[in-house]
């Protein structure tokens, strides 16, 4: 049995795909062969530089910048994907929002950009690709979660309740489509080695029993893991170095 799944003449969405895990996520979707549409809100140039790598392994690639927490932009995206790359496979919900908040600074402004960023826009792309996925009887969906979703976090709670949401999103999806095709899963992991850290790395390296922060490509295999199995659906994948345990 192969080790990557064989994706070829898929075509994939990652959303916030950029750099950092969802970057990570678009090479190895292509290295298993999928075509790969590259979302970003900002970095268009980074997202470019992802998509040459995807070229590179030659697979097709397109980037398009959207905001994914506003639904006339995710209609935009999926529209525009579709007509670059084909009709989208795989949906990888990885766009998302870290503010730093204690209970005293956390603001309304700021709990519902959060939710809107991690969590709304799950269900706008959700929805978006689903009749195509349920048209052909074949789609994978997998939403970039959290351990922040059953432990404190040092984000805040309003980034709590953003993640475990999504895997409450996950699972009622996961139920509903079951029978036609169509798997839902979430990966959920915890101090691993982007931008989102900070500074303090070593700091957190010492919290995690394995000594070190998790990498975005040990990220990128556990959701290449759930888009193989056709059936596993309606799970979080915990990757965080034995810091806890489901």
């Amino acid at each position: 049995m192969p080790i990557l799944p064989d994706l070829s003449g898929r075509v994939a969405l990652v959303t916030g795909g950029s750099r950092g895990i969802g970057a990570a996520v678009c090479a190895a979707l292509a290295e298993a062969g999928a075509d790969v549409a590259v979302n970003y809100r900002a970095r268009a140039a980074e997202a470019e530089a992802v998509a040459a790598r995807v070229r590179a392994q030659g697979r097709r690639a397109a980037t398009i910048g959207a905001d994914v927490s506003q639904a006339a932009e995710v209609a935009r995206l999926v529209a525009e994907a579709e007509a670059a790359v084909g009709p989208i496979d795989i949906l990888v919900n990885n766009a998302g929002l870290a503010l730093v908040r204690g209970i005293e600074d956390l603001t309304e402004e700021d709990f519902d950009r959060t939710i809107a960023v991690n969590l709304k826009s799950c269900f706008l792309c959700t929805q978006a690709v689903l009749p195509g996925m349920r048209a052909r009887g074949w789609g994978r969906i997998v939403n970039l979660s959290s351990g922040a979703a059953r432990g404190g976090g040092a984000i805040g709670p309003h980034y709590n309740a953003s993640k475990a949401a999504m895997e409450g999103l996950t699972r009622g999806y996961a139920a509903r489509l079951v029978k036609e095709g169509v798997t839902v899963n979430a990966v959920a992991p915890s101090l691993i080695d982007t931008d989102m850290i900070g500074h303090d790395r070593e700091g957190y390296a010492r919290r995690i029993p394995m000594g070190r922060l998790g990498t975005p490509e040990e990220t990128a295999m556990a959701v290449l893991l759930v888009i193989g199995n056709a059936y596993m659906t309606g799970q979080t994948v915990a990757l965080n170095g034995g810091l806890h345990f489901n």
